[in-house]
């Protein structure tokens, strides 16, 4: 039975599948995980700007290191414009084959890459 998310409950794109994954699944996810970081972390992929989905960072953090940048620049009498665009359900839009192209173009390795 799909679980609601948010939204007007007639559309069925507010629902999730329930998910259920097996101990060796969860397993694998983890070694998979562990090797996917250390690529993307010997290889410098992810900048540090990158907040979303990052050890030890959240949104927190983008909106504290935002905010600096903001008064830096006003303190230097610049102007900022700022610009907000919601990208709800965006990952759920994302081609998965284009996605896992990326990766390898990234430098990712292809054999890890089969257990995404």
């Amino acid at each position: 039975m799909p679980i609601y998310k948010k939204g007007q409950k007639e559309d069925p794109g507010n629902y999730r599948p329930v998910s259920l994954t097996l101990v060796p699944g969860k397993i694998m996810e983890q070694f998979i995980l562990g090797a996917l970081t250390r690529q993307v972390q010997d290889n410098q992929r992810i900048r540090l700007s990158q907040h979303g989905f990052t050890k030890g960072r959240s949104c927190l953090t983008n909106l504290i290191s935002f905010y600096d940048q903001v008064i830096h620049l006003v303190d230097e009498g610049k102007v900022v414009d700022v610009i907000y665009l919601n990208f709800s359900k965006a990952f759920d839009t994302v081609s998965h084959s284009i996605l896992l192209e990326k990766l390898v173009a990234h430098g990712l390795d292809r054999c890890t890459l089969h257990w995404v």
